[in-house]
């Protein structure tokens, strides 16, 4: 990952410390934690501009199956109750399906976030039965529901591709609410919104509305929620704010929307995120950024000592301000 310049980084010291802005009991998780999220790999079909671990057919960095049963020993020492899978796209990595079956094993919820168009190759177009044979929570990443806008983010001749992974699962049950799956449980099918440019989300739930009734009426698509998420500063999103001359005014909208609200909310305080090769962050945008947990570690000590606590003081940096700007933002949508 490309963690941005020294020039791009004092452009953001300039504005007033984030930290400063957290009171000294929201400068540590809480005491237990809910959510371990793996990032499984930085490989990915797509190169997407808002992509804030620079993800590209080019990255070759995965997680071995090795890191990954030391993450499954500590949600179960931890009795961490929901198991997070990313990259990346998660389905390249070699060891995927084995990953989904051990994980659900623990009795934890377990969500894999996906860009659907992954399914378009025959080496991963039959994941979504094994999806939803296991319950899988399925977090799908589309930036908006009109065709030109998603694919100015995602790329061209990528929108069919994810419209028709939609409907797939739509077929399994999944998104279809109580009763759907084959063993009558609900199949949890999500989707993601990113901005496509220099702006904060607009509110969830009229965005959830307006993806629902579009999505029906042109293609017959239902989901569950979506989530809204903000661009984070960092990584190919805040490089090419850079390059454009946008990082002042980007970071100048995240700084005035600034809620305090959002603070005690913040994702980082209620999970662990699990790098690659071990390494341990409080979320998926510290990777980026590669801003370690302030006492840095792995998740195979954590593994190696189950006695050892999770709670920890977090390590902040400007681009947090992406999470509190506004109703807040989480790789679970709004805060606020």
């Amino acid at each position: 990952m490309a963690k941005l310049n020294e020039e791009a980084l004092a452009a953001m010291d300039a504005f007033p410390s984030f930290y400063e802005r957290v009171d000294e009991e929201c400068r540590s998780t809480e005491d237990d934690l809910g959510t371990l999220q793996m990032n499984v790999g930085l490989k990915c079909n797509l190169a997407c501009k808002h992509c804030h671990v620079e993800s590209s057919p080019a990255r070759t960095e995965e997680m071995a199956k090795e890191t990954m049963e030391a993450c499954l020993k500590v949600v179960r020492d931890h009795g961490i109750s929901t198991i997070d899978i990313t990259g990346g796209v998660p389905e390249m990595n070699p060891n995927y399906e084995w990953l989904i079956r051990a994980a659900v094993d623990t009795g934890a919820k377990v969500m894999t976030r996906s860009n659907l168009v992954i399914l378009q190759d025959p080496h991963y177009a039959h994941l979504p039965e094994h999806w939803a044979e296991l319950g899988i929570v399925v977090i799908a990443s589309l930036p908006h529901y009109v065709k030109k806008n998603a694919e100015r983010q995602r790329g061209e001749d990528t929108y069919d591709a994810i419209i028709e992974g939609l409907k797939r699962l739509n077929a399994l049950g999944y998104g279809k609410g109580a009763g759907a799956g084959a063993d009558g449980k609900a199949l949890e099918l999500d989707l993601v919104y990113n901005p496509g440019g220099v702006f904060l989300p607009g509110g969830q739930a009229g965005l959830e509305r307006d993806y629902k009734q579009k999505l029906g009426e042109e293609h017959g698509i239902t989901f569950d929620h979506l989530f809204a998420i903000a661009n984070n500063p960092n990584g190919r999103f805040g490089n090419r704010l850079q390059q454009t001359g946008n990082l002042d005014k980007y970071m100048g909208k995240l700084v005035g929307a600034f809620n305090a609200a959002t603070v005690p909310t913040m994702m980082c305080r209620s999970q662990i995120s699990v790098g690659w090769d071990g390494r341990l962050y409080d979320c998926d945008f510290n990777q980026a950024a590669e801003l370690a947990c302030v006492d840095g570690g792995t998740i195979q000590e954590l593994a190696a000592d189950s006695s050892k606590p999770l709670k920890r003081k977090i390590a902040f940096g400007q681009h947090c301000y992406g999470c509190t700007a506004g109703a807040g933002s989480s790789c679970g949508g709004a805060t606020a």
